[in-house]
């Protein structure tokens, strides 16, 4: 399910939940820019305990964990 969307998954390095995220995406065909909110303080303030979150750039929309393939493709739709 290619999408002409742009995505950004905030997550960290080693965070087994943003891995189960990158998963899901994969399955259904679905890429995401990676950003590790680590290296941002204001970013790690916004997303530390929410991660992983998958926003889209366009609209600012923001789909926090835990999400299955059913709720990315509608949250990219």
């Amino acid at each position: 399910m290619p999408t002409s969307v742009k995505l950004i998954l905030y997550g960290t390095t080693f965070c087994h939940l943003c891995e189960q995220a990158e998963a899901v995406l994969q399955a259904i065909g679905v890429e995401a820019e990676h950003i590790d909110i680590a290296e941002d303080d204001a970013l790690l303030e916004k997303y530390g305990l929410r991660i992983p979150v998958v926003k889209r750039e366009n609209t600012g929309a923001e789909l926090g964990w835990p999400f299955d393939e059913a709720a990315v493709r509608k949250f990219i739709l």
